[in-house]
């Protein structure tokens, strides 16, 4: 007998039309969307959030603007997301913990590693998006996915060395184990001025962990976090171990719902030392683990027996990578009264050459800062200076109506001024004269804050000296750069908690347990 479905069962079976052309008229203009970034692959462009494995929007229909700052155009759109979707993405991690934490560390290893690779396949268009949306400079762009990949690759490798141990009992029938295991759910949250690699340096550990993630990026660069989450889903990460949440407007309940949720059951957080202590008041309402890179003020010191070649070098990288906005950026410039006039003079020789500019322009140096409120800060604290007896050897000024910040050298900058206490994240090097030994360490280290600091100087004796004092996390000695994803970043005082990078940097996302064997 032949069974015939019924004109209503037959239309069950049928896609409505109306969803049909709603997915196609929403695919043409995510393709027109992408177009914009004249990426090789498009498909690495993703104007949603990612939830439990689907790009999804906000319930509401909500957008948030994104804009390049170099020229105020629109990027795109992506979603307005708020304290629903945060919750759907917590739980979305919840559910997908038990089966990726109890994957081997080999086979955790192999996902990365394919991710690893395609960071580097996809080299050109991550770098070109990174400069998009940030504005930094295509050679610093793809840099960074450079310096992101390698976090992909470090703590692959440390997946598979996450060693436990024995410890000797004082009984003879009795043995003691420890071994480590992921925390659980990990909330990542992230600043703009590293839009790839300040996901990857905390993406990495935990998968590597396997810890499952919900990961809110900064509403100026969320592309970048977007590609990340596409390409891991390439390389093998299951649904729900990431999840994306856009927000902007919505971001104090996001934030305190990704701090407070029991569910939720490590905090990792790169930004501002504000925000970092509001977040760990929320995080400790349930006592969980945090990492928390924050705020910082790093003095950069030349003593007068510095090679000022290499010194005026490595202030040059220190201070305007990025056009200043980076958390290790040097803030306070001391310089030996013998040597100072010779350093201005060479620093400012070097900085009046830098060509600001569109980041896709190849004879740009320098991009623009990220907003109006980073150059408004950047004025203030020359406006400062100067009217307590500062002088401008180069630069000074807000290029008008746009987001661009002529990179800036003061000199005879008083103790007092303004730049000294606050973090500039702008191409401002003010530079303060000094005498002695004690005179720059008591200045260098007059601050809350305690995350990096440089010193050049050819005695042995001083560098050990100076290197002991100096109250942060990090000492560069005869060096401008310190970022690696093989050392262990963080910062002292009221710049941070916890150590990211390194050899135990993925300690951060486990727990260790220990086993005691009775009855032997």
């Amino acid at each position: 007998m032949t069974h015939r479905l019924s004109p209503a069962f037959s239309s069950l079976l049928k896609p409505p039309i109306f969803s049909i052309s709603l997915q196609i008229t929403r695919y043409r203009m995510a393709s027109s969307q992408a177009s914009v970034f004249g990426l090789k692959d498009p498909s690495l462009i993703k104007f949603q959030g990612l939830i439990g494995g689907k790009w999804v929007d906000a319930k509401d229909g909500a957008k948030i603007v994104v804009k390049n700052p170099a020229s105020n155009q629109e990027l795109g759109t992506v979603p307005e997301m708020g304290l629903a979707e945060t919750k759907e993405a917590i739980d979305a991690a919840a559910k997908a913990f038990p089966t990726w934490s109890t994957t081997t560390a080999k086979e955790r290893h192999d996902i990365l590693m394919k991710m690893y690779a395609l960071m580097q396949q996809h080299h050109d268009d991550l770098g070109r998006l990174i400069t998009l949306e940030n504005g930094k400079t295509l050679t610093e762009g793809k840099g960074e996915n450079t310096y992101s990949s390698s976090f992909i690759e470090w703590y692959a490798e440390e997946a598979i060395r996450t060693y436990g141990e024995q410890i000797p009992s004082a009984f003879k029938n009795v043995r003691n184990v420890v071994i480590k295991q992921p925390v659980g759910v990990v909330s990542i949250m992230t600043p703009w001025n590293f839009p790839s690699a300040m996901i990857t340096r905390k993406l990495g550990a935990a998968l590597a962990a396997g810890c499952t993630t919900v990961i809110k990026p900064p509403p100026e660069t969320p592309f970048s976090a977007l590609a990340l989450a596409e390409l891991a889903s390439r390389a093998g990460v299951p649904d729900g171990v990431i999840n994306v949440v856009t927000t902007e407007k919505n971001v104090t309940v996001v934030g305190k719902e990704m701090c407070e949720s029991p569910i939720v059951k490590k905090v990792t957080f790169t930004g501002s030392t504000p925000v970092a202590k509001l977040l760990a008041g929320m995080a400790a309402s349930t006592l969980k683990k945090v990492s928390l890179e924050a705020g910082g003020n790093a003095p950069f010191i030349i003593f007068d027996d510095a090679n000022i070649d290499e010194a005026v070098a490595a202030a040059i990288v220190c201070k305007f990578r990025s056009s200043g906005q980076t958390c290790v950026c040097a803030n306070r410039i001391y310089v030996h009264s013998t040597v100072y006039a010779e350093f201005a003079s060479r620093l400012a020789e070097k900085v009046a050459a830098f060509k600001i500019g569109d980041g896709l322009d190849e004879a740009t140096t320098h991009g623009p800062l990220i907003h109006s409120r980073a150059t408004q800060k950047v004025t203030r604290h020359v406006e400062d200076a100067v009217s307590k007896g500062a002088q401008v050897l180069v630069g000074g000024k807000v290029v008008e109506d746009t987001n661009f910040f002529q990179p800036t050298v003061l000199s005879d900058v008083p103790a007092d001024a303004l730049v000294n206490d606050e973090e500039t994240f702008g191409p401002l090097a003010a530079l303060v004269k000094f005498d002695t030994e004690d005179e720059v360490i008591k200045l260098a280290n007059s601050t809350t804050f305690g995350l990096a600091g440089y010193f050049f100087s050819r005695d042995v004796g001083r560098a050990w000296r100076v290197a002991e004092r100096l109250e942060v996390g990090m000492v560069a000695v005869n060096t401008g750069l310190i970022s690696q994803a093989t050392i262990p970043f963080g910062g002292i005082k009221e710049s941070g908690l916890g150590r990211e990078g390194g050899p135990h940097g993925i300690d951060e996302y486990m727990n260790e347990k220990l086993i005691v064997f009775g009855g032997l």
